[in-house]
């Protein structure tokens, strides 16, 4: 697998179809998908244009968020096909259309419903992360490396999403939440949350909703730094996976301590 050849396509994508409309969204530009959530033009020339350059690279299926939004049965190859092609083009699209920064550009390759290689680019600074299975994680070039988190409970800091949960699993992290240094809401763009894990800026982050372009790219870059991605129950995350729940952190004490305090038992598994 050429990394850099997958880097390049994504940079193009940016510079070409999503950096132009940053902040410069035309009326016509904006379109709702579905209840809640938002879809514009750079999303779809941006998958367009990373679908075709990434077929050149390996002949395979590419599930896009948008293709499989309007076909939903695309999701299968991830399961069904020996080689697939993951792809959000453009993570974030309402911070995107608010004109906030916090947006990124993501793709994974799929080998028989294992996550093998990720990139996330984050167009506005640049850099890129790249993950590839049993070799290692990197930020522009050098090697990262996560080092564990710091054991006293008060100083772990993370996120939790918790648009999705029920109200009675959301009381239960409001209230578990003072017991952390700080729990946040996150960014609402898995490609800007999972960096922050690995660069050190959070410990842990708990999604509920794992839709496979949101969480292929980050969990693999995650464990290949030396984190833990797990479905709340232990069980490992695969992108053809549709269960919901997903706890990250960067450490097995770490992750072990947040799924105590933070899931409801019921949840747990």
């Amino acid at each position: 697998m050429d990394i850099d050849a997958v880097t390049g396509i994504l940079r193009e994508a940016a510079s070409t179809a999503i950096v132009p409309r940053f902040r410069a969204l035309a009326d016509g530009d904006v379109s709702e998908k579905s209840p809640g959530e938002v879809v514009t033009v750079a999303d779809r020339e941006a998958e367009e244009l990373i679908s075709v350059r990434l077929r050149g690279l390996v002949d395979a299926p590419v599930v896009g968020e948008e293709a499989a939004s309007a076909d939903p049965g695309l999701v299968r190859a991830l399961v069904e096909a020996p080689v697939a092609w993951l792809v959000d083009p453009l993570d974030g699209t309402a911070n995107f259309v608010a004109g906030r920064p916090e947006y990124a550009v993501m793709a994974a390759l799929v080998r028989h419903g294992v996550t093998v290689a990720a990139w996330i680019l984050r167009p506005v600074s640049g850099t890129v992360y790249v993950a590839e299975r049993g070799s290692g994680a990197w930020r522009d070039g050098s090697r990262v490396v996560r080092k564990p988190a710091p054991s006293d409970v008060s100083s772990l800091h993370g996120v939790a999403l918790t648009r999705f949960l029920s109200p009675q699993d959301r009381a239960h992290v409001e209230a578990s939440s003072p017991l952390f240094g700080s729990v946040g809401p996150g960014s609402r763009c898995a490609g800007v949350d999972y960096p922050l894990l690995v660069d050190g800026e959070l410990d842990f982050a708990l999604f509920h909703r794992t839709l496979p372009w949101d969480h292929a790219p980050g969990t693999l870059l995650l464990a290949e730094a030396g984190g833990v991605p797990l479905r709340p129950d232990g069980s490992p995350y695969a992108p053809g996976d549709d269960r919901v729940g997903l706890l990250n952190a960067v450490d097995e004490a770490c992750w072990d301590t947040v799924r105590a305090l933070l899931i409801p038992e019921g949840v747990r598994g």
